[in-house]
């Protein structure tokens, strides 16, 4: 077995900080690539359409969407104008919507985590809630903002994972996990390609996999990357992830 590790994507955030931008991506990420997966990850600057030719997905062994303080912006869905204030990243929309479906058919292992759980969607023909708080029936899911940092991403509630999934064999079997809740947006319509995996008691899909995927293309809406190694279930879906990296890896 090759000791050479595979390299895993992690497109960025475009964000202006002071008078400049910068392509950004959170240490959390990184750190749960480098030592859950196993891997070694690579920052994909948000260019939008100049990744459009096949160089990337010639180059990496897997694909991570993250989280972001931004929203996918609603007209790329049908949506809604969003609410004045709303943050959005109209550069990462362009880099990343595009690429997953092409990443998925190239049979690139790809996993969605909150934001990017919310472009896998998108990117495959769903639509999103802009305030599952505002929903009738529905829980809020928002962290706290006012509780310190290890609280707000601390237990919030319980998934039931879906018989016959990749998430329930993941958890040996168990039929719930309980995990994080850190968004406001949620899935309203399921992109067509899209299988669920999990749905929390309210009712809302908290994750989903792409049913006919060649290789490993899942995503979820919590955040596993949150100290990683303290959580069996995160520590075996990273582990999973990376085990199909490094599958892409050696058979290229």
């Amino acid at each position: 077995m090759s000791a050479r590790r595979p390299l895993i994507g992690i497109p960025a955030d475009r964000r202006v900080l002071g008078p400049q931008p910068y392509h950004l991506v959170g240490e959390k990420y990184v750190t749960a690539v480098l030592d859950a997966a196993g891997a070694i990850p690579v920052i994909v600057p948000a260019i939008g359409r100049e990744l459009q030719d096949e160089s990337l997905l010639a180059s990496v062994d897997g694909l991570l969407f993250t989280g972001s303080p931004s929203n996918v912006e609603p007209h790329r869905y049908r949506g809604e104008p969003s609410e004045a204030g709303t943050l959005h990243d109209p550069h990462r929309d362009e880099t990343t919507l595009p690429l997953i479906p092409r990443a998925v058919a190239a049979g690139l292992p790809v996993l969605g985590i909150c934001r990017g759980f919310q472009e896998m969607n998108v990117a495959f023909g769903g639509t999103l809630w802009q305030k599952l708080q505002d929903v009738p029936g529905f829980r809020d899911h928002r962290e706290d903002k006012e509780q310190p940092f290890e609280q707000q991403y601390g237990p919030a509630h319980e998934v039931t994972l879906e018989p016959g999934g990749v998430l329930r064999r993941l958890a040996g079997g168990a039929a719930r996990i309980t995990v994080n809740s850190l968004h406001s947006q949620g899935v309203r319509e399921l992109g067509p390609a899209l299988s669920v995996e999990a749905r929390a008691d309210d009712g809302v899909i908290e994750a989903f996999r792409v049913t006919d995927a060649r290789g490993f293309a899942l995503a979820v809406q919590w955040h596993p990357e949150w100290r990683v190694q303290q959580n069996n279930f995160s520590l075996a879906l990273f582990a999973e992830f990376g085990a199909a990296c490094r599958e892409q890896m050696q058979a290229r």
